[in-house]
This record gives structure tokens, C-alpha cells and sequence, in this order.
């Protein structure tokens, strides 16, 4: 399955699909600054450099503005980029929109755009890029 091709804005700025990187992970996470999505967040930090040693690119999305990830990446450090998904858009393509608004905990590994593992209904949050990475 493809993942949509779907331009997001970034807390860094700037535009990104993720479906257009090469190889890369994306997580969903429901909402910043929450105790499951922080610890997921800074584990995917703490695992950042060996994604990069594996040649991906980790993504973070949220339906948060970017002004709200951009201080959830500078508190916690994150060093790579958080993309907002404002209008559900993307989530709602892939099905994981909840009626809430937030996105569903999935995380995507992507290889040229083609999914190639879907990461869901893991105990813990932080386990997400564990396993992402043991996948990637």
C-alpha cells in the first residue's frame, strides 16, 4: 500500500511528505506535551541517530498546530521534524482519525513511498521506535 502523498507543515518550516523520502518512519501520535506521546517522542530522539545510520528519516505527526510542535520539539530537544496534520487530513486518508479529531498511536515505515510495516496497539507508546527501528 502507498502512503498518501501529502505535503504537511514542519515545526522547523517548510513543507514535507513524508511519501516522497526516500526511506522513512512515521509516527502518529494523538497530542504534544501528553505523558505517552512526550515518552514516544523522546525515545524516537534517543533512537534518532541509529534510524539515520539505517538511512531513514523519522517524521512525527500530530493534529497540533506548528506552533505548538515547534515548543514540544525545542522542550524536549527533538531533533527531527514534527509535522502538523491540523485538519486531519492525512489521518483521515490513512484511516486513523479518531472522532476526536486526534490521530490514532501508528507508526508507518516507508520504503519510497510504499508501506511496508504498520506499527499499532503496542503496550507502551515508547515501544513504537523500538520496534520501528528493529523493522526499518
Amino acid at each position: 500500500m502507498e502512503f498518501p502523498d501529502v505535503e504537511l507543515e514542519a515545526h522547523t518550516g517548510g513543507r514535507v511528505s513524508p511519501a516522497r523520502v526516500p526511506k522513512a518512519v512515521v509516527y502518529f501520535f494523538p497530542k504534544a506535551f501528553t505523558q505517552g506521546c512526550t515518552r514516544e517522542t523522546i525515545r524516537f530522539n534517543e533512537l534518532y541517530p541509529r534510524f539515520r545510520e539505517k538511512g531513514y528519516e523519522v517524521f512525527g505527526v500530530s493534529t497540533d498546530g506548528v506552533e505548538t510542535l515547534r515548543k514540544f520539539a525545542e522542550k524536549h530537544k527533538v531533533r527531527f521534524k514534527l509535522l502538523s496534520d491540523k485538519e486531519g487530513r492525512l489521518a483521515a486518508q490513512l484511516g486513523i482519525l479518531r472522532p476526536t479529531g486526534t490521530a490514532e498511536r501508528v507508526t508507518y515505515v516507508l520504503n519510497n513511498g510504499e508501506i511496508i510495516h504498520v506499527l499499532r496497539g503496542l503496550k507502551s507508546a515508547d515501544e513504537h521506535a523500538d520496534k520501528a527501528l528493529e523493522l526499518a
